[in-house]
């Protein structure tokens, strides 16, 4: 693992050296901006629109919006002030049940590697998380910011979670959608249906089952395209049409799934390919 961070785990007064390391990157693909003419890629300038010119960048200062379009310069000093101390600890705040913790926090992940002769002491915490199916919060600096991080036991390993801070999540949003729901009510035969549609298209998580489709077929559009050939544009979806009858809707689906929609077992009968089931829902949507 290529290491981006070196230091320790600090909990009571145990110390465990260990590695940080990336455990997430895009694989998106990436473009230039071309000059159309030559087919060279353009130059991004710094332009001041008040004096119509070039600004290089000795002539730059970072700028705090006090008002619509008032700004006020500070320093790249006066910001050092208030860079995060380097240290080179993870310090453990206090451990939590890991499902108390809201997806929504998190940020980026990395991998937590044991230096060298700290195995014994990572495997001990790893497995004291494990089996007690709590995680860590804890306070970690990497590159003059500090984080608040998330460490969890994944697979017999340790994973670094930084999370966003309360304030960075859009609980507005969160509540506005929740007063929407307020007083919506479902039978219970339609809950009964629909958790047995769940059932029936429930499977282990398989990430390999996934891959980016679109990238693979951009990949391939544009590698024919270097090399001369024409691919035929690719079909576009077609929308699904919104559900007018929910109960119809929930009972095609059951039926394409392969479960019933009288009740039973719906996670014995619901052993039908999970792919088909969710084109026999499309169907149904389409129906509907």
């Amino acid at each position: 693992m290529r290491a981006i961070w070196n230091g320790f785990i600090s909990f009571g007064l145990v110390t465990i050296p260990v590695s940080v390391g990336l455990a997430q990157q895009r694989n998106d693909v990436s473009f230039r901006t071309l000059s159309r003419a030559t087919n060279q890629p353009v130059k991004q300038k710094r332009w001041d629109p008040a004096r119509d010119a070039e600004v290089g960048p000795d002539d730059t200062v970072k700028g705090w919006e006090v008002s619509k379009g008032q700004y006020l310069p500070v320093e790249d000093e006066e910001l050092e002030r208030f860079a995060a101390q380097q240290e080179k600890t993870i310090r453990i705040l206090q451990f939590v049940d890991i499902a108390e913790v809201d997806p929504v926090y998190f940020e980026k992940a990395y991998w937590l590697e044991p230096q060298e002769r700290a195995e014994r002491p990572y495997a001990l915490l790893t497995r004291a998380m494990e089996e007690s199916g709590r995680a860590a919060v804890g306070r970690f600096v990497l590159s003059t910011k500090e984080h608040l991080v998330l460490l969890r036991a994944a697979d017999g390993m340790l994973a670094l979670q930084t999370l966003y801070y309360p304030e960075d999540v859009r609980v507005r949003e969160q509540r506005e959608i929740r007063d929407r729901l307020q007083g919506v009510d479902v039978s219970d035969e339609e809950l009964g249906m629909a958790q047995q549609l769940v059932a029936g298209l429930t499977k282990p998580f398989a990430p390999e089952e996934y891959p980016n489709e679109t990238r693979a077929a951009l990949l391939d559009y544009l590698q024919a395209k270097a090399a001369g050939q024409e691919l035929a544009a690719p079909e576009q979806a077609e929308q699904p049409a919104p559900v007018i009858d929910l109960m119809a809707a929930l009972k095609a689906s059951l039926e394409a799934s392969g479960a019933s929609a009288g009740g039973g077992d719906a996670a014995g009968e619901g052993d039908g390919d999970p792919g088909e089931a969710a084109e026999g829902a499309e169907e149904a949507r389409k129906a509907s």
